[in-house]
């Protein structure tokens, strides 16, 4: 499909309505941010903006699924996986993680900066849902609690190196790369030690 098709053009419009209401909800904050804004960024009216999207949370939750759709196929795939899970799908599960994290790395520091939002928009409690899933796939439970720790934690360590390491002089992906072999090493360490 060509993109001067009217489907293209649409899909085209909506990813830049997507682009600049992050931009200006992590310029801004979600709350202070209009619509009216968004569409004079974009240097549309208001209407044609609500072709697309009525609210800000039908943006913020379009973004959601768009981005996060390789975790979907992420905890898809762990579920098919045989239990307890093995070191090696563990390691995965980290390394796809990571992945997906850095694909949509601006929503997910909008997520960070706008957590209290998060908690009341819909799409908060999904993203809870799907921490815990992965936090029950990387756990040992019978495991001592060190190790457990150690598995939460590892997952934690790419949030942290996404979120907290973002200012840290140097190429971003070699930061991620950095927490991952942080994180790769702690799954590590509580698999020997279970």
């Amino acid at each position: 499909m060509s993109s001067s098709s009217p489907q293209g053009r649409r899909g085209n419009t909506r990813q830049r309505i997507q682009d600049v209401a992050l931009e200006l909800f992590a310029e801004q904050g979600y709350e202070k941010t209009s619509l009216r804004e968004i569409a004079e960024r974009l240097e549309v009216t208001k209407a044609a903006l609500y072709y697309h999207f009525k609210t800000k949370e039908d943006i913020i939750i379009s973004v959601f699924e768009d981005v996060t759709r390789p975790i979907d196929e992420l905890i898809d795939w762990a579920r098919q996986q045989p239990r307890p899970c093995t070191l090696e799908t563990k390691r995965e599960v980290l390394r796809r993680y990571s992945e997906a994290m850095a694909a949509g790395a601006q929503l997910y520091r909008f997520m960070q900066e706008n957590q209290a939002t998060m908690r009341e928009l819909s799409i908060g409690e999904t993203v809870k849902q799907r921490l815990f899933y992965l936090v029950e796939v990387l756990r040992n439970d019978d495991g001592p609690l060190t190790d457990q720790v150690r598995c939460v934690s590892a997952l934690f360590t790419l949030h942290a190196g996404m979120m907290f390491l973002q200012h840290v002089e140097g190429d971003p992906e070699e930061t991620r790369a950095a927490a991952l072999e942080v994180a790769i090493d702690l799954i590590t360490q509580a698999h020997h030690g279970s």
